[in-house]
């Protein structure tokens, strides 16, 4: 644990979720994937590619700058243009959305959140109101991590995404601890660290592939406290 900041008090404590809490190599990818064989099922989408979704998805950030915010929305809309591309007829485009939407979240949410987390989680719980904040789709319940945490903030359902200030904002709001007193821990150095910062709170960076900070062209500002494992949090109690 490296401290680059000075910190007078810690009273809460909010976590990003992908990369953070688990490893998140290879899920997302894995749903897509999965998402992209569901649709293919139907004649007019059976040649559609992962790479001719990716390019849907890119012409309608284009027109709609702010749907960048909402995952959920963005890909709902993705989904939703290809198939009224290929012609499907339109009473067949909801059906098709909830099967294609239900297939990405199951796969999306299957993943192994590793005991050491689930073991820091409820000592960090019994000390530490918890919450997070995420720009992800992913559910805590579906997980498992839904005991240790007073609620979960998402981009796009609860504000534009991180690091824009109104969804840490929130989360100092419902937790009634001034931001200054509130730790954010996540793994990416814009969303996180230069949102939270920005946003007042405290900022723990997880540099999960060890790198140095000060040669890193998206370190804007530096945290509070950078660690290598998530273990080390154990210091704080």
């Amino acid at each position: 644990m490296h401290f680059y900041r000075s910190i007078d008090s810690i009273k809460a404590i909010t976590f990003d979720l992908d990369d953070t809490l688990y490893n998140n190599s290879m899920i997302v990818e894995r749903a897509e994937d999965e998402l992209i064989k569901q649709l293919q099922q139907y004649i007019q989408l059976k040649d559609i590619t992962l790479t001719s979704f990716h390019a849907e998805k890119k012409a309608l950030l284009t027109i709609n700058p702010e749907i960048y915010h909402d995952v959920i929305v963005w890909r709902n809309e993705t989904i939703k243009s290809l198939l009224i591309k290929a012609k499907i007829p339109a009473e067949q485009i909801p059906n098709i959305l909830d099967e294609s939407l239900a297939t990405f979240n199951f796969w999306r949410h299957k993943m192994q959140v590793p005991q050491a987390t689930h073991t820091l989680l409820r000592k960090l719980a019994a000390k530490y109101p918890l919450a997070v904040i995420t720009n992800g789709n992913v559910e805590i319940a579906k997980i498992g991590l839904h005991d240790y945490f007073q609620f979960s903030l998402r981009g796009g359902e609860n504000g534009r995404s991180k690091p824009f200030p109104e969804i840490f904002a929130l989360a100092a709001q419902k937790l009634a601890i001034p931001s200054r007193q509130i730790l954010h821990v996540g793994d990416n150095l814009f969303t996180d660290v230069d949102g939270a910062i920005n946003s007042g709170f405290l900022s723990c960076w997880l540099n999960i592939f060890e790198q140095d900070i000060f040669y890193l062209s998206d370190a804007r500002c530096l945290p509070h406290i950078e660690i290598s494992q998530l273990s080390e949090l154990d210091n704080l109690l």
